[in-house]
């Protein structure tokens, strides 16, 4: 399994970094061509400009790679790291042009999941003494999940689902247009085995009266409180007693995570984590 997703994120990368040169260089960078001799090399600097949790330096490494296959970098910090203003996270040498090709694919990344790792950590350190995990979403750039989910992760937060694919998300519009929970889960459970599938299930409820018709049928792994007031989603995690998972989502922010938290839900999912990060200004300056 480990092999596995390694291979994959090796075939995610190679895509995204491919994807992402295609679109900015075109027929060329002509400005680099016009004024740079083409056998050239100079060394650069990746200047970290406000504090948060450095992310996105592996991938740094692999753009540089692809850009020129005799390029150096050293690391002075690594994937998930604190950094402060003015610290520096890598030297890389390499031809002049081809680093200048990078440098904007280099910065748009870093910044990117820097942003998002460091907003993660904020939200760790928040419950980081309570029995609590935060989730991110599916809220994430298109094309790029994967980047923005291995920034979660960097921050200290946790990934949910990572798709359609991979667990069963009993939400709102699907109980709706089956008919009703009961007819949802058992439609899901019906699906599953013939399926052979064994994905965990979680399902979404609005209201006391949805969890009691949750707890009634059962089938199910985890129930997410959608938007519950804070005293109604205690006395619905009391109403559960551990008998299956408890997540909340909806309205968490950083200011309230807390309280959400103390609640006793085992886990707090929150969309903001990707979609409304903060990219970490930084810069990359050739040296020499």
């Amino acid at each position: 399994m480990q092999l596995e997703q390694s291979l994959k994120k090796e075939m995610w990368l190679n895509e995204y970094i491919e994807n992402a040169l295609r679109e900015d260089i075109g027929d060329g960078d002509h400005t680099s061509r016009a004024c740079i001799p083409p056998d050239a090399v100079s060394t650069a600097k990746l200047l970290v400009k406000e504090p948060g949790v450095i992310a996105g330096v592996e991938v740094a490494e692999h753009i540089f790679q692809k850009v020129d296959k005799t390029s150096k970098i050293t690391i002075f910090k690594k994937d998930g790291d604190d950094v402060s203003k003015g610290d520096i996270a890598f030297v890389v040498e390499a031809n002049t042009r081809a680093l200048l090709v990078a440098e904007r694919l280099v910065l748009n990344t870093m910044q990117r999941m820097s942003g998002i790792a460091t907003l993660s950590n904020r939200f760790l350190f928040e419950v980081e003494d309570l029995p609590v995990s935060i989730l991110d979403t599916r809220k994430t750039t298109p094309n790029i999940r994967f980047l923005e989910k291995w920034a979660v992760r960097l921050g200290g937060c946790e990934n949910y689902r990572f798709g359609l694919f991979d667990r069963i998300m009993i939400k709102d519009n699907h109980i709706k247009a089956c008919g009703s929970i009961r007819k949802a889960i058992e439609q899901v459970e019906a699906y599953q085995e013939a399926s052979n599938l064994d994905l965990p299930v979680t399902i979404e409820v609005a209201n006391l009266m949805q969890l009691y018709e949750v707890l009634e049928v059962g089938s199910i792994q985890r129930i997410m409180f959608d938007n519950f007031e804070l005293p109604l989603l205690k006395e619905g995690v009391a109403i559960v007693d551990k008998r299956y998972e408890t997540e909340a989502s909806g309205g968490i922010n950083i200011h309230n995570v807390r309280k959400f938290a103390l609640t006793g839900v085992d886990f707090i999912s929150v969309g903001s984590l990707t979609h409304s990060a903060i990219s970490m200004d930084m810069s990359l300056k050739i040296i020499s």
